[in-house]
């Protein structure tokens, strides 16, 4: 079986990338090596993926690339995104332009050339300002709180609107907070290991009350994996989250216990798109998908902290 994955260089697709090539499978990786953050990261984790003889690597744009014209995959994880809340509401044409136009031409390539499945990164951010907890697939999706989040809503119903037109199989998995090695530079909590532990000042928005579900890389890459070998001709929705939401506070106070040092906090008032709390009901993801996520945060945090250390 051929898989295309887009965004291959990134956080979570170089980690989904490197686990199908160990499997044995046949991977064509695209990545159009923005500079969003640090283009050396993504740099490093092509230099991993290009170990394996079993990859192809080419820089494309998902906006233009032909790739499925040309590679015919027979499935395809959609992973290229525009990611970040707070750099959307300051680019929201930018978000539309690559997170939908972009997911248009993987899919209209997609039909005409008879790909499988698709499996696409969405995100927990879709929920926006719901109230009830957890967060559940059969919730009302009404209040979305940023441009980024709109776009992935809509990627969500252009994937259902090709599968009532053209049949074309589909799963979006709606994932929550994920950390891990390799994780982009701008996240909290790269940004709060790394701040505490060379002793800088780390920024805390809000009063701390503020919760989310932190997520494992390893374990949302089982899901990937756990949904693209699913067989059904459907369009389904996953939630993919640890299920164990954890406050700002006391986020913080486990990033000093396993750093070994205080935070110096700088107090700031919440910023514009957040939303209050993040809490995924994964009970579908359980029983049709089999996601089981194993790693507890404190033990998660670790092993992304000793990469950091190692890093520095």
């Amino acid at each position: 079986m051929k898989i295309l994955i887009t965004g291959c260089c990134g956080f979570i697709g170089s980690h989904l990338t490197e686990k199908l090539l160990k499997k044995g499978e046949v991977i064509l990786g695209i990545d159009n090596m923005n500079d969003y953050y640090d283009v050396n990261i993504k740099y490093k984790n092509l230099k991993i993926l290009n170990k394996y003889n079993n990859f192809t690597f080419k820089k494309e744009d998902i906006r233009t690339t032909k790739v499925i014209e040309e590679w015919k995959p027979d499935k395809i994880c959609h992973m290229a995104s525009f990611a970040g809340v707070r750099y959307s509401i300051e680019n929201p044409k930018l978000y539309f332009d690559v997170n939908v136009n972009g997911f248009i031409n993987i899919l209209e390539q997609s039909v005409k050339n008879n790909v499988k499945k698709i499996v696409y990164a969405s995100s927990s951010s879709v929920y926006g300002l719901n109230k009830k907890l957890p967060f559940s697939e059969d919730d009302k999706i009404q209040t979305c709180n940023s441009p980024y989040a709109c776009s992935k809503l809509a990627m969500e119903q252009l994937a259902k609107t090709y599968f009532q037109l053209y049949n074309l199989s589909s799963t979006g998995l709606r994932f929550f907070t994920v950390y891990g090695p390799r994780g982009r530079p701008d996240m909290a909590i790269d940004k709060f290991l790394r701040g505490i532990y060379l002793e800088e000042k780390i920024y805390k928005y809000g009063n701390g009350e503020s919760s989310r579900d932190y997520t494992y890389v390893d374990d949302i890459v089982n899901g990937i994996i756990s949904s693209l070998q699913k067989e059904v001709k459907e369009y389904q929705i996953y939630n993919l989250g640890n299920s164990d939401n954890v406050s700002l506070n006391n986020f913080i106070k486990l990033c000093e216990k396993i750093v070994g040092k205080k935070a110096q906090i700088i107090n700031l008032n919440d910023q514009l798109g957040d939303v209050p709390h993040t809490s995924a009901d994964i009970n579908k993801s359980r029983k049709e998908i089999n996601f089981n996520p194993k790693i507890k945060l404190e033990k998660g945090l670790l092993k992304t902290f000793n990469y950091i250390k190692d890093e520095i």
